[in-house]
């Protein structure tokens, strides 16, 4: 049968170990493919660098509408990043016929919806596996192995930077600062941090799989971003005391009255196997109806771990080219004319549990005060620890609470925040008890 010719936009990190997997594994995906599949060109600023990444057989270019256009390019696989000039190029692509393959995660969390309009209009397929979690098929598993559940809920470590941070100041006992500087220093954080420590890039991957899991058009401005930079040391060690990690997780649910769609530090019980993924591993927890509580782990990120997804998605393309349309797995795993338009819950309308740490006086009556504020909210306790002294006769107080909507903890905190006996802002972080 005639090969499949690639055209590669973007020879980074992910685009160089594409074309490794691609020419170190030729033998094996012709076999699983059908057919032999061929990188015949590549776009890249920095021409002599691809080059020489590439080898003689690859054309490179620095102008990728040149892939775009040319016409013997059957798949493009869009490894630029970011949202601009990426949109651009993967419309252009589309409106030309072409497959896309990419890991451009941002991309889709905002433009998913009419990037995959129009595929279907042309009756081509736009392939993203790389997109979330790496390495690990979890866009795989929503759209086909997970077919036959109405899928509950999704949590996930879906940010390896993020995770590597959490990991060290436990381990470590060190600061946010000290940690993210070591970070950066072995190449897991960028210069600007932003994009993982403030939830940016798990919010991302999470609105992705929330599309997927419920049938929904992709609302990543509608996705409730809280980060990590602003964890305290002593969090991390009374959670561990109490029994749980801290991890900052991506969470979709489905409730009666709406989506949930939510990125920040959360508490989950140390027993559970998503809160010993460590290091800049990622982890995926699914809860269908039918088959229950599956765990999805692997490499997040990294040249072939990447790699490994975005040449699963050219075989699978080349498998499907000449497939009716119509009986093609749906981008989004459901039909198109099939989307529901659930709202997704504004945050003070989610429920969870909280952990609550709050400095107050170190007398008599502050504590009854505390806890009379928090019943007459409608929350109740499920466990409390007083700290010594920590300075100036003020003791910290840790408080555990049950399942509570969100705008109750946050009246409950301004209550407590108001008592002349507590000193400075209230901590609250939430917790999941996530049973796998």
């Amino acid at each position: 049968m005639k090969p499949i010719n690639i055209g590669l936009m973007g020879v980074g990190t992910v685009g160089g170990g594409t074309a490794t997997v691609l020419k170190r594994n030729a033998g094996e995906i012709t076999r699983r493919a059908g057919r032999e599949i061929r990188l015949i060109q590549a776009a890249n600023r920095d021409v002599a660098k691809a080059r020489a990444a590439l080898g003689p057989d690859v054309q490179v270019v620095d102008d990728a509408l040149l892939v775009v256009n040319n016409p013997d390019v059957d798949i493009v696989v869009e490894l630029i990043g970011g949202d601009t000039i990426a949109k651009e190029l993967v419309l252009k692509a589309i409106a030309n016929g072409k497959h896309v393959v990419t890991a451009n995660k941002k991309l889709l969390a905002l433009h998913g919806t009419e990037i995959f309009a129009r595929a279907q209009e042309k009756g081509v397929m736009v392939a993203f596996e790389a997109a979330v979690a790496g390495g690990i098929p979890i866009i795989k598993t929503l759209r086909e192995g997970l077919a036959a559940n109405r899928i509950e809920w999704i949590a996930g470590i879906i940010n390896g930077t993020s995770n590597f941070i959490l990991t060290e100041m436990r381990d470590k006992g060190a600061s946010f600062a000290e940690v993210l500087a070591e970070a950066q220093k072995l190449g897991y954080a960028e210069a600007d941090p932003t994009f993982d420590i403030e939830g940016h890039d798990a919010g991302h991957k999470l609105t992705i799989m929330a599309a997927l899991a419920f049938g929904i058009p992709m609302q990543f401005d509608q996705c409730y971003l809280e980060g990590i930079s602003k964890l305290d040391g002593r969090d991390i060690r009374y959670a561990e005391e109490l029994g749980y990690r801290v991890k900052l997780l991506g969470l979709t649910r489905r409730t009666d009255k709406g989506v949930e769609l939510r990125v920040h530090p959360t508490l989950i019980p140390e027993s559970r196997l998503i809160a010993n993924v460590n290091g800049v591993m990622n982890a995926v927890l699914v809860k269908g109806d039918a088959l229950g509580p599956t765990l999805y782990y692997g490499a997040g990120a990294g040249a072939l771990p990447t790699a490994s997804a975005v040449v699963a998605d050219i075989v699978d393309v080349t498998r499907l080219l000449t497939s009716d349309p119509e009986h093609r797995v749906p981008h989004l795993a459901f039909q198109p004319d099939q989307l529901q338009d659930l709202p997704i819950l504004p945050i003070a309308d989610v429920t969870s549990s909280y952990y609550l740490r709050i400095g107050a006086v170190d007398r008599a009556g502050v504590l009854a005060n505390i806890t009379r504020l928090l019943a007459e909210n409608g929350i109740s306790i499920e466990a409390l620890i007083q700290k010594g002294s920590v300075s100036d006769g003020t003791a910290e107080v840790v408080i555990l609470t049950h399942r509570v909507q969100e705008k109750a903890i946050n009246r409950a905190i301004a209550s407590i925040e108001a008592l002349d006996s507590v000193a400075g802002k209230v901590v609250r972080l939430r917790m999941e008890e996530l049973n796998d």
